[in-house]
């Protein structure tokens, strides 16, 4: 926790930049790329050693069928330093961040829990789907819950805003408990269904993370959600720092993710990853951007419904050649690096567009 530091800059100076969020922020990202970078050889070389491997399924993509035996488990490499890092950079007396890491910490135990089950008590269910379900909801619902008692702000506490608008709201009432379940319940699924190709996840939730950080800047900075026209949420700026150490953290893992990967990220950080985006959406008060920057996570948990429906209502019928819809365009003959490169594209393109609407109102 450096933020004290700055207490002591009468001493020494320079001490006082440990005030700054840009400074901490930066320090975030940086502390959490280089734990990534210093702890992943050796969880991989452990994971290896204990036969931590992945399991493949046999109906997929064939190119896949290699990927047999990699090691997993690898998301406990982004939990450990994204966690860590925050710890270190953030500032203690904030409470956003103390609540996205407990939604982080209670993700990444069910996560942890369904990977263990997989890949070391080789029960190829894993955890139970109904009891996934169940706790990520009850998190969901402890976070919505906690925000309608003490509301990022007032003003808004159960309003939505549409995007590229001058403050139009809609007051949902009660119905936003639900929608704040569904956000955080669903990025938190619509991440896990992305990660399925080397890169694919972890790339496009660091576009996520760095349009939800300048989001939290602004809206913790009087004078510009003022002149940007967003609700003005007190202390949202130290999630920024929070979305710097997820940022760092996704750029380290993708240095032994990258095709083809030495790790996969497993259940423990997939589900982690979408969960405290999603929480972040409500704490900023930027619901309905969500769907927008996170366009990629939207499509492919569609595809999944899409195919599902198709499946069962038209009689084993399907609409993609696989779902999630990365697969559709890798048994297409894509190849499986430039599909990725592409849903990265699209990210970003989404990302500017999402922060175009800072300005477009």
């Amino acid at each position: 926790m450096l933020y004290y530091l700055h207490n002591f800059r009468e001493a020494w100076g320079p001490l006082n930049v440990f005030q700054y969020l840009t400074f901490r922020g930066g320090g975030a990202v940086i502390t959490a790329l280089v734990l990534t970078l210093l702890i992943g050889p050796k969880m991989i070389e452990l994971l290896r050693a204990y036969k931590i491997g992945q399991v493949q399924r046999t109906d997929g993509p064939s190119t896949h069928l290699a990927k047999k035996g990699t090691p997993t488990m690898g998301g406990l490499l982004i939990f450990l330093s994204m966690t860590l890092s925050t710890l270190l950079w953030m500032r203690p007396d904030v409470r956003f961040t103390w609540l996205l890491l407990f939604v982080t910490v209670a993700l990444a135990g069910i996560g942890f829990w369904d990977d263990y089950r997989k890949l070391i008590g080789k029960d190829p269910k894993g955890a139970p789907s109904a009891t996934k379900f169940a706790v990520q909801i009850a998190v969901a619902m402890i976070v919505v819950t906690y925000l309608a008692a003490y509301p990022p702000s007032g003003p808004f506490a159960t309003k939505v805003l549409l995007p590229y608008t001058k403050q139009l709201a809609f007051n949902l009432g009660v119905l936003y408990f639900m929608l704040g379940i569904l956000v955080i319940v669903g990025a938190s699924n619509a991440v896990n269904l992305t990660d399925g190709q080397d890169g694919l996840a972890a790339g496009c939730i660091i576009f996520c993370a760095i349009a939800y950080g300048v989001f939290a800047y602004a809206a913790g900075n009087v004078k510009f959600s003022s002149y940007l026209l967003i609700p003005y949420v007190e202390g949202a700026g130290e999630v920024s720092v929070f979305l710097a150490s997820m940022v760092g953290a996704c750029l380290g893992f993708l240095w032994f993710n990258a095709y083809p990967a030495e790790v996969f990220m497993g259940d423990t950080s997939s589900l982690v990853l979408g969960g405290p985006i999603g929480t972040v959406a409500l704490c900023v008060k930027q619901e309905l951007i969500l769907p927008i920057v996170g366009g990629i996570f939207v499509m492919e948990t569609v595809s999944v419904i899409l195919q599902m429906g198709s499946y069962k209502l038209r009689g084993g019928k399907r609409i993609f050649r696989m779902a999630p819809l990365h697969h559709h365009f890798e048994l297409g003959g894509i190849a499986e690096s430039k599909v990725t490169v592409r849903f990265w594209i699209v990210s970003i393109i989404l990302m500017l567009f999402s922060l175009a609407s800072l300005k477009l109102r």
